[in-house]
């Protein structure tokens, strides 16, 4: 501990460690001219880091190099419970390990806080227009994952901690937003900066306060959770200039639409942003979060705010103690992470935005950042005159309209727009379409008690959207069956339908199966998207319906004004709401009995929950890197959800026909997601998306759309799992070539697991998204990058050859790929090894994250 900066708060008995100090003393000044990032990063550091190591790692930030790692050291890690479950697997399958190898399972526990909200399990078989929607949906919920309940209500007493919150709550970011951050921690009688990983990449939602928070992939929260650092070199921090104010009649989801466009063509990928001017000064904290949500769909990082007033208020809103808003107040201000203190930051680059440039937004048809103006849809070809005559659906029909996901709904702003639309639109005699499954599940149960204090949820409901649950849904794959006739329709006609949701993703084939797009809305234009039935529609100026006097209804009829908005969250969100929500919520007194067997009993029959293989079979051979077949050939933007999709079990998938093999009934098959503790399951899932586009599979030269594989040296093709399958019987070493950007979207362990229980050795890929990069390493998976201008085009890879990677492994290093073509020839190529740090070498030298840790632990038991 260096000491030395150990100080006393001012009217405080509490202790902080002054940053400003430890800087200052090596570069008279420097700290005023540090980003909010470094400075914060720069107490950590003076709070945890090796004295000896301090120096080297402060002159990092203060001289914005990266040419040494330094370690990071998050206060607590927070996991939804797909990847918080399978982590907490990981960890009982380590117990076993380590209890095999004559150590004390007991001893296997986080180190770090951990906090586990069960938030991803609920799918909406109910829809918002259904009586005990709710209900229904909650007690599906229970009877579909009693295995993995059981398992989490084992956890809560087995592993000490660790903090559950049960089913039925809310959305991890937005209880995290409205509860669990503090913003300022205090242990031991020391204040420091509260940050954290989140096993989401939509964890910076809670950067709106000023916290660093940054998605992680399963594996490397493990690595937190088992208290090692996590090493990091100094990030690329961005300043983001905010400027203007927004329209009237614009809502934060448009404007996080049009950034999240806007820094996509800047290219922040694996930044840090900082958001200031006086734009960002007058966004609320509400408006923030949703643009700290969004920060994977623009690729970067973190996405933070300062501290000031709006944090305060914010705060003292959602039911935070008196005490903790000034311990906020005094910390920030004297630590120099007030936004006045912050004039002086000075940034490698600085983008500009103007707030008043933002128009009504949607985003789609398939990426979060293809924004399309409102007003602009049927120039582009989404909107249009409906031709078809059918009685039933049209085209483009709405088969979903989901007011969903953290994004959105931790706004009040967003919500209270939607219940005013709905409330005016009612007034208007207009209806929602029979075939719309409509939906609202909101992030916190204190969105649904401001409502009915707003006198809106009836407004809501009588158009549908009732409460379906309080949790991650629609946004997640989760959308439920839909009505069968709907469905068969849908078949038979060949009908485009499409989802329109308040979420974050719309990955083709992601929102549900029989949605062949979805578009991003502001939870008032699902409300309208669902009136309309259809995208082939112009929300701007068609025709929503008629009121009772015959009179046409368009949607500037039935829109709510900026001033009416404002007045009912004056008058109806208050800080009792969130106390009321939150104060039982979190009376989390557990008993660590002797009794608890610190094993866990694996049920054999289970699809849910399985000790998982990772000390045996291919994860246990050695890793040789010669003689790699190609598993798949691939392009740009290969997503986790193309990987290792989430969305519902098809019965005609590897999986389905395996959970039927196994005695579960089809309407229990559930999503991938839920299944993701037992890897027999989670398997069948690997590039299981019936979007891929393998271009090692083609009819007549063109790529074949299909979870496809082609067997070789055979040439056959086939379907993946069944290749997958007959490599692994052949013990063939595998590898997998792509283009930019490999791995985008969720932080999803099992798109890495996956590949590595098949097989996969390498990857190499012309970039990759930052979270899955990490995510490989923690399995043992090489991640190599082509030099630019080589990609598989330049090099003709068709998938006949066979790959060799030799080289020193070290971080950064320049290795060898030889390609051998399967008319004898050989091509050698430098690629770039993607371990950049010596931590990174470590983990994979290892086999990856637990194999590390098993060893470590050992060694330090004196068993190895």
């Amino acid at each position: 501990m260096n000491s030395e900066f150990k100080k006393r708060l001012p009217d405080s008995s509490l202790m902080y460690f002054d940053a400003r100090e430890a800087v200052d003393r090596l570069s008279p000044d420097a700290y005023a001219k540090l980003p909010y990032t470094s400075r914060v990063l720069a107490e950590n550091l003076v709070r945890r880091c090796d004295p000896a190591q301090l120096d080297a790692a402060l002159d990092q930030l203060i001289g914005r190099k990266r040419d040494l790692d330094f370690p990071w050291y998050p206060a607590r890690v927070v996991c939804h419970d797909i990847l918080g479950q399978t982590a907490l697997v990981d960890l009982a399958g380590l117990r076993d390990a380590i209890a095999e190898k004559g150590g004390d399972p007991a001893k296997v526990n986080p180190v770090v806080p951990t906090q586990l909200i069960v938030d991803h399990s609920l799918a909406v078989e109910h829809a918002g227009f259904e009586p005990d929607a709710f209900e229904k949906n909650r007690a599906i919920e229970e009877r579909r994952n009693e295995d993995r309940f059981h398992f989490i209500n084992w956890t809560k007493t087995a592993f000490k901690n660790v903090d559950v919150i049960p089913p039925g709550n809310g959305i991890m970011h937005q209880i995290n937003l409205e509860k669990m951050s503090p913003v300022v921690q205090v242990r031991d009688g020391v204040a420091f900066p509260d940050t954290l990983v989140g096993t989401d990449s939509h964890t910076p939602h809670v950067d709106a306060l000023g916290v660093i928070a940054i998605g992680v992939g399963g594996l490397e929260a493990e690595n937190v959770m088992l208290g090692r650092a996590s090493y990091m070199r100094l990030p690329d921090i961005v300043g983001v200039e905010l400027t203007g104010k927004p329209q009237p009649g614009i809502t934060a989801t448009d404007i996080v639409l049009a950034i999240t466009e806007f820094l996509r063509k800047e290219r922040v990928v694996g930044a840090y942003l900082e958001f200031f001017g006086q734009g960002a000064a007058n966004l609320t904290l509400g408006d923030r979060a949703t643009i700290s949500n969004m920060t994977p769909e623009y690729g970067a990082t973190a996405a933070m705010f300062y501290i000031d007033q709006q944090t305060l208020d914010y705060l003292t809103l959602t039911g935070r103690e008196d005490e903790q808003v000034k311990l906020v107040e005094q910390y920030a201000k004297q630590t120099g992470l007030w936004a006045d203190d912050l004039v002086n930051a000075e940034y490698e680059r600085v983008l500009n935005f103007d707030l008043s440039s933002v128009v009504r937004n949607i985003a789609g048809p398939s990426n979060p950042h293809r924004r399309v103006a409102t007003t602009d849809l049927r120039a582009q070809g989404i909107a249009g005159d409906i031709k078809d005559e059918h009685v039933g659906m049209p085209d483009g029909a709405v088969i979903i309209a989901a007011i969903t996901s953290c994004t959105n709904t931790s706004n009040p702003r967003n919500v209270i727009a939607a219940g005013l639309l709905a409330r005016n639109a009612n007034a208007k005699g207009l209806l929602r379409k029979p075939w719309v499954k409509s939906s609202l599940a909101p992030g916190s149960k204190a969105v649904k008690l401001y409502l009915e204090e707003a006198n809106l949820l009836s407004e809501l409901e009588q158009l549908g959207f009732g409460v379906v649950a309080f949790a991650c849904t629609t946004c997640n794959g989760m959308s439920g069956a839909l009505d069968p006739k709907i469905q068969q329709e849908i078949i038979d006609r060949d009908l485009y339908a499409t989802a329109v949701l308040s979420g974050n993703r719309n990955f083709d084939g992601r929102i549900h199966p029989y949605a062949k797009q979805a578009f991003l809305a502001s939870p008032p234009l699902v409300v309208a998207y669902a009136i309309a039935g259809t995208v082939r529609f112009d929300i701007e100026k068609d025709v929503l319906g008629h009121d009772e006097d015959g009179q046409p209804v368009t949607l500037k009829d039935i829109w709510p004004s900026d001033e009416e908005i404002d007045a009912v969250i004056a008058k109806s969100v208050k800080p009792e709401h969130f106390r009321k929500v939150y104060e039982p919520m979190f009376d989390l007194n557990v008993e660590y009995g002797e009794h608890i067997n610190p094993l866990y009993d694996w049920r054999p029959q289970s699809t849910y929950i399985r000790r998982p293989p990772y000390w045996e079979g291919a994860l246990a051979a050695e890793r040789t890197l010669k003689g790699l077949r190609p598993l798949a050939v691939l392009g740009d933007n290969i997503t986790t959800d193309h990987l290792s999709p989430s969305n519902a079990i098809l019965p005609d998938s590897a999986a389905g026909e395996y959970l039927a093999k196994m005695g579960l009934p089809e309407e229990d098959f559930n999503s991938y997601a839920t299944h993701r503790g037992d890897h027999l399951t989670a398997q069948r899932a690997t590039f299981a998306n019936p979007k891929l586009l393998n271009e090692m599979v083609r009819e007549n030269g063109e790529v074949v759309q299909g979870s496809l594989a082609r067997l070789e040296p055979e040439g056959k093709v086939m379907r993946m799992w069944e290749a997958i399958e007959t490599y692994m019987q052949r013990k063939q070493p595998l590898i997998i070539v792509a283009g930019a950007d490999y791995g985008q979207g969720s932080s999803r362990d099992w798109a890495a697991k996956g590949v590595r229980l098949a097989g996969v050795e390498v990857i190499v890929a012309e970039g990759f998204e930052r979270i899955h990069r990490t995510n490989l390493i923690g399995m043992g998976v090489l991640p190599l990058e082509f030099e630019p201008g080589t990609t598989r085009l330049t090099l003709n890879i068709d998938g006949t050859e066979t790959y060799d990677v030799s080289g020193d492994i070290s971080p950064g290093a320049t290795l060898s790929l030889a390609i051998h073509r399967a008319n004898g020839d050989t091509d050698t190529v430098s690629v770039k090894c993607r371990l950049d740090t010596a931590e990174e070498v470590s983990v994979y030298s290892a086999g990856g994250v637990l194999q590390r840790f098993a060893q470590d632990f050992l060694e330090a038991e004196g068993q190895a």
